[in-house]
């Protein structure tokens, strides 16, 4: 599903204009990603939690090159889903 489609879905299941959805979800989306940028996480009861990862260092090889290389350490987000979620699911 795309963010088109979400808009779309949304707009019709509420009777929101879709200018105003889209402009919701784009400000949701950015108020996630300023907390993620900030280090704070942000949880969702009910739906699920975006998180930051850490990673640690580790050594790859790049076969093509027969090259041992050092990736560094760093974050990533992420998305736990929350118990309820998964629940529904799986089936």
């Amino acid at each position: 599903m795309t963010k088109a489609e979400i808009v779309n879905e949304v707009a019709q299941s509420t009777g929101v204009q879709k200018d105003q959805v889209l402009a919701a979800v784009d400000g949701f989306m950015e108020a996630v990603k300023a907390s993620l940028a900030k280090g704070e996480p942000v949880y969702l009861r009910g739906f699920g939690s975006f998180i930051i990862k850490h990673r640690a260092e580790k050594t790859a090889r790049n076969i093509t090159k027969e090259v041992t290389i050092t990736i560094p350490a760093h974050d990533i987000p992420a998305f736990k889903p929350s118990k309820a979620f998964v629940g529904q699911i799986k089936k």
